[in-house]
């Protein structure tokens, strides 16, 4: 713990500290490839596996069964609609989800009597639904509104409290960095996009915007309290305040994190429980590509943006400059 204590009182006084915004090159460069890697997976994949919300069609639910084999659904709704396509999952112990393509009231209650018979339980244990397409279509008309809006509030909320649309720039595309690999994610491992893990992808969303303003304040201290007679260039002053919040960054992660991991793999793996995997799988990895986007993304892009204003220009320039100076001083030997 002490030593822990000590590299975060090294990290904050400038003592020991790591070149981010140095280095942003080569961040930028791991940035593009992540999210051109993102793009990529559900392109080869042949798009996102979305749930039955979004695509509309029939689900059947066989509760109270003993034999939770998959085969025995599938073969039992292949027996009715022979080119019906069916996904099934496990739900729980004791239960079975059948999701199909749209079916016709006849082929439905053929289906619930063939699981009904398959799984050998009475026909009041399968309950159907119908979702119709539309309903999909509204749910995802409204995310991409609520995203919209929150952008653009945030955007502006940002500019007028740190005073610059650069800030607001930076973390923006931060955002969309963090929003872009999630869904990668997503894409990657198959999971079902369903309403929860819209709901996790917006709320993501909020915790990276709040990691990166927590950053961005620090960076606004710095380089205001330098002022004229600042003793490091701007880009050295962002670099400190990454530093010196990487502490505070990394703890509120791992805090975060952790309780979301435990959702994860207690909806997974042992209650079978969809909502909670699918809202916890986007919150988790959100929470963390959220801390690499604002340490690696966010910060070095607005140091960037900023880099060949005329003030900030005219003050790297003096600091360097007597830098050389007191190089050249110290360098200069007496005479015995």
């Amino acid at each position: 713990m002490a030593s822990l204590t000590t590299f975060g009182n090294d990290l904050f006084t400038g003592k020991r500290s790591f070149n981010f915004v140095g280095n942003r090159k080569i961040w930028f460069s791991v940035a593009i490839l992540l999210v051109v890697a993102s793009i990529l997976v559900p392109v080869v994949k042949g798009g996102f596996n979305l749930g039955i919300e979004f695509t509309g069609g029939s689900q059947f639910t066989v509760n109270s069964i003993e034999d939770t084999d998959q085969n025995k659904a599938t073969d039992a709704v292949a027996s009715v609609v022979p080119d019906a396509v069916s996904k099934v999952t496990t739900v729980g112990d004791s239960a079975i989800r059948v999701q199909t393509n749209q079916l016709t009231p006849a082929d439905t209650n053929d289906v619930t009597a063939a699981l009904a018979q398959a799984y050998d339980v009475p026909e009041s244990e399968v309950t159907t639904s119908f979702i119709g397409a539309s309903w999909g279509q509204d749910v995802t008309k409204q995310a991409i509104t609520g995203l919209v809006v929150f952008l653009a509030l945030a955007f502006l909320t940002m500019a007028l409290y740190f005073r610059t649309w650069k800030m607001s720039a930076a973390a923006m595309i931060a955002l969309l960095d963090v929003l872009v690999i999630t869904l990668g994610v997503y894409a990657l491992s198959g999971f079902e996009i369903s309403p929860a893990a819209i709901i996790g992808f917006l709320t993501i969303l909020g915790y990276s915007l709040y990691d990166t303003v927590v950053v961005f304040d620090k960076i606004r201290e710095n380089t205001t309290e330098d002022g004229d007679n600042a003793p490091r260039t701007f880009a050295e002053s962002v670099n400190l305040a990454v530093n010196q919040t990487l502490v505070r960054s990394i703890n509120t992660s791992i805090v975060a994190a952790l309780p979301v991991a435990s959702i994860l793999i207690i909806g997974d793996f042992l209650l079978g429980a969809e909502t909670l995997r699918d809202i916890s799988l986007s919150l988790f990895v959100g929470i963390l590509v959220a801390t690499y986007s604002t340490i690696f993304v966010a910060a070095p892009l607005y140091a960037l943006f900023r880099q060949n204003e005329p003030e900030i220009k005219k003050r790297d320039a003096r600091v360097l400059a007597t830098r050389a100076r007191s190089s050249s001083e110290s360098a200069v030997v007496p005479a015995v």
